[in-house]
């Protein structure tokens, strides 16, 4: 499913990240996390994890879903976080500021297991997948 991702801080985010507790499971419960449309949600089976990739297919992440009303249909919303960071586009289109607010990805369903933030750095950033 094609959807426009919208980023941005949440409470929770904010108090585990600013508190030095990025490497804990309630900051990757809280993080990796892609919160979808109900009616999206519904098309998508219910799933209990979803991989987002970006918009060329280059870059993809598993984070858990999360069925709520506070999001459009054909929009998702996740927390700026390294989670994030994988399937955004780097490019800041000489802004200053990648696109973290309707990024085009696409989301599906997926059994494949959801990684720590200290696994996202090694898997991407240090061997560069």
């Amino acid at each position: 499913m094609e959807v426009l991702l919208i980023t941005g801080s949440t409470i929770e985010e904010g108090r585990l990240a600013k508190g030095g507790d990025k490497f804990k499971a309630e900051y990757t419960k809280e993080c990796a996390a892609c919160w979808i449309a109900t009616v999206d949600f519904v098309t998508l089976c219910s799933p209990e994890k979803v991989k987002v990739t970006s918009k060329n297919g280059k870059h993809s992440v598993v984070v858990y879903a999360k069925c709520t009303d506070s999001v459009r249909p054909g929009n998702v919303f996740m927390p700026k976080a390294i989670w994030t960071n994988v399937v955004v586009d780097p490019d800041t289109l000489s802004t200053g500021s990648p696109l973290y607010k309707g990024a085009p990805v696409k989301i599906e369903p997926t059994e494949e297991r959801v990684l720590s933030a200290e696994d996202i750095v090694l898997k991407v950033y240090v061997r560069g997948q």
